[in-house]
């Protein structure tokens, strides 16, 4: 077997370029402990052993540092987005990491189309039409399409729901839409009250307030009182709308403000975002470091890695000066395609806004100090009631979802000292054979995921809490005895009599009577959190996976329908229910749907009403 040749550091420095690039520390085990970047490959990777390191969290780093890889780049700019990448990647431990790596949403116009639809988008902008955020959260994307559906009647279905129409939906009766799908608008009306919706998303209220005052008038003048006192009604929600908007400016303006707070162990960043002017939302990060005390460091990491991995406004306001803000700024100016400047010294409402930023950081930092200290409070009253001799740092909860046997899911959910730990997260499909076998299921979900645990593929769980009682926690022990893993603790969660929370009894091997804790203790109020994140997290993969099941299953019934004419089906009416819906002379418009396919079709989907 051949043995990899000790790591040389002399020789190694020696040979290092003084290019652009980025190294990457590794440990014993060959982990990523450290991505960094340097303009100066040389330079830098040779200061981390040429003196004595003052940082504590660099010294301790380098007592584990094995060996160093690097990756020569031909600009500064390059290294930049390389160390991004692999932060991203590797998730280096002594790196500053972010906890939420999501995407942002978007509100998606499809402007390219004869009659445009406005809808909720998160991921790549691949299709044609005008995107308006980032929001910052989902909520605030639902809320401002509800806004607009009120306002402008904008319909919000699918293209193969709306192309498949003989009559309008509930949309239309509620007074959302207009039903252009049955041609009970005009192409030309439509398409100006999509202009104004956009006009609004950009911030141009008053040009749209203009406009209905102009129709309302011709609407009037035309005898047409019905119309005139719809744009009435739409003038008085704009007007409505506006008033709720405090932080504004006449000017518009794209910009994100970030305030930060740190107690040393804990560091938040509050982002605010300022859209057309208009303050639309926040969201605070807890970005993850080992032993890190900078501000102005951990403020740097977390800038580019934040905005290197998602769409930068054109400007972004920090409280701290940071060393690669001209850098950064260039990158993303060359990404983005506009002007992205980095300030930090801010005057007005800029300044105002970094206040407000600065303010909810602390708040954040406050709530999350709090939060914490609960935690450590209930994983430390658990240690005592359960008599473990060390407080655990990893917790697994298991449950299974099902209704009567069908599309039979299990969850593990895991939790550590700072919270659910949902990058762990996994879901379990179950075969049919465990498919109403609450037993079964929960057996086979174990030894799916512990046998990865024996070969240490994933990591050991100190507690293991399975939903149920004595039955499950002999499942539970059985797949353990036979994967050698019985040494772990393992607990059942019953839900008591009455099934009231608070009262929880809990199994354990061994133990011929129920552990029973206080309602209002630490420890319950633990285990009831993680038991409810597994039901949760149970339930919403069954819910989906039924759901999924249903709207394939009635059509697989269906003699000469093959998988690839029921996908046809599917996408062209947009699910089972728009299927069942379309009449013959729907279903023979679908490519590979034959007249007597779909008379088949249409029969065997309505013959309960027959």
């Amino acid at each position: 077997m051949n043995e990899e040749a000790p790591f040389e550091v002399k020789t190694f420095l020696r040979s290092l370029t003084h290019r652009p690039g980025v190294y990457r520390m590794l440990d014993a085990k060959h982990q990523v402990i450290y991505v960094g970047k340097a303009r100066d490959l040389k330079k830098r990777v040779s200061s981390y052993f040429n003196r004595t390191q003052d940082a504590v969290k660099t010294a301790a780093m380098m007592q584990h540092v094995a060996r160093v890889e690097v990756t020569v780049a031909n600009t500064e700019a390059e290294a930049l987005i390389l160390e991004y990448s692999l932060i991203k990647r590797h998730k280096p431990r002594y790196n500053v990491l972010l906890r939420d790596d999501k995407s942002y949403p978007y509100i998606y116009a499809s402007t390219d189309k004869r009659f445009p639809r406005l809808k909720f988008h998160r991921g790549a902008r691949r299709g044609k039409g005008r995107y308006f955020g980032p929001y910052p959260s989902t909520r605030a994307v639902r809320t401002t399409l509800k806004e607009l559906e009120k306002l402008f009647l904008i319909r919000n279905c699918t293209d193969s729901f709306f192309s498949n129409r003989t009559r309008p939906c509930l949309q239309y009766q509620i007074k959302r839409c207009t039903a252009p799908c049955v041609g009970l608008v005009s192409e030309e009306q439509y398409r100006a009250d999509v202009e104004a919706a956009v006009q609004f998303l950009d911030g141009k209220n008053q040009r749209v307030v203009d406009t209905f005052v102009e129709r309302m008038e011709q609407a009037a003048a035309a005898q047409d009182y019905e119309q005139a006192a719809r744009f009435r009604d739409q003038i008085a929600r704009l007007k409505e709308i506006e008033a709720r908007q405090h932080v504004k400016r006449g000017k518009k303006q794209d910009l994100d403000i970030l305030g930060f707070a740190s107690n040393g162990a804990i560091h938040c960043v509050t982002v605010l975002f300022i859209r057309n002017g208009s303050l639309v939302g926040s969201r605070d990060h807890f970005p993850r470091l080992a032993g890190e005390t900078d501000r102005q460091k951990i403020l740097n990491a977390f800038v580019a890695q934040y905005y290197l991995g998602r769409d930068a406004p054109t400007e972004i306001v920090l409280e701290l000066e940071i060393d690669d803000a001209e850098l950064l700024a260039r990158t993303l100016t060359e990404r983005m395609g506009h002007k992205v400047q980095i300030r930090s010294r801010v005057r007005g409402d800029r300044a105002r806004w970094l206040q407000m930023a600065r303010t909810n950081a602390e708040q954040g930092l406050g709530l999350k100090a709090a939060s914490n200290a609960t935690l450590r409070r209930q994983f430390a009253a658990l240690t005592e009631a359960l008599g473990l001799e060390e407080t655990p740092q990893r917790l697994e909860c298991f449950d299974v979802s099902h209704t009567s046997g069908e599309a039979t899911v299990a969850s593990c959910v895991v939790f550590n000292t700072a919270g659910p730990l949902k990058s762990d997260y996994r879901r379990f499909n179950l075969a049919p054979a465990a498919a109403g076998d609450d037993y079964g299921a929960m057996a086979e979900a174990l030894r799916r995921r512990y046998e990865r645990v024996k070969k240490g593929e994933v990591p050991t769980p100190d507690v293991l809490f399975v939903d149920g009682g004595k039955g499950q926690l002999a499942q539970a022990m059985t797949i353990l005895d036979e994967l050698e893993l019985d040494w772990l603790t393992v607990v059942a969660v019953a839900k008591g009599r009455a099934r009231r929370a608070g009262a929880e009894r809990l199994f354990r091997p061994g133990d011929e009577r129920p552990l029973d804790l206080p309602a209002d203790s630490p420890a319950l109020l633990l285990i009831q959190q993680i038991r409810d994140e597994a039901h949760r997290f149970a339930i919403t993969g069954h819910r989906q996976r039924r759901a999924k099941a249903r709207n394939t299953s009635r059509l697989e019934q269906i003699p000469g329908l093959g998988p690839k004419k029921r996908r046809e089906l599917l996408r062209q009416f947009g699910g089972l229910q728009g299927v069942v819906g379309a009449g013959v002379d729907d279903l023979v418009k679908v490519r590979g749907i034959s007249r007597a396919l779909a008379e088949t079709i249409y029969n065997d989907l309505h013959l309960d009403k027959h």
